[in-house]
């Protein structure tokens, strides 16, 4: 499975994650070797995070788990597209549905344009 998977120079591919029942794309986040073959096992979505340098298991401390239903590699073979099922409706650290709550206006200016469902304090007990 691996043999056709393109994982750029720091052993990373995209891996784009969207809603199995609406489509929304709800995140995008990186894999690596590792991470992809546990997502494949567990059936559970496991990205790598280069801010940490480790696997993440996403809903690990947030409780909001991503079940796989299907993955599919690209015509070039470089980006994941997980469809999965977003456990507790919040797949961004923010507390929001989805992590592309901005959007750019007429104006030339970042406009937050999701609510936040659950604050992120609450989500972390920070």
């Amino acid at each position: 499975m691996l043999d056709a998977v393109v994982f750029n120079e720091s052993g990373l591919i995209p891996a784009i994650a969207q809603d199995v029942e609406s489509g929304q794309v709800l995140m995008v986040a990186w894999m690596n070797a590792e991470a992809l073959s546990e997502t494949v096992e567990s059936g559970r979505a496991v990205y790598f995070s280069r801010s940490r340098q480790r696997l993440w298991r996403k809903g690990e401390e947030s409780g909001h788990v991503q079940r796989i239903r299907e993955i599919r590699l690209d015509c070039d073979g470089d980006v994941l597209l997980l469809s999965v099922e977003q456990e507790g409706g919040i797949a961004c650290h923010t507390g929001r549905h989805h992590c592309f709550f901005r959007k750019l206006s007429d104006q030339g200016q970042w406009e937050i344009c999701e609510p936040i469902i659950k604050s992120a304090d609450l989500i972390y007990d920070q």
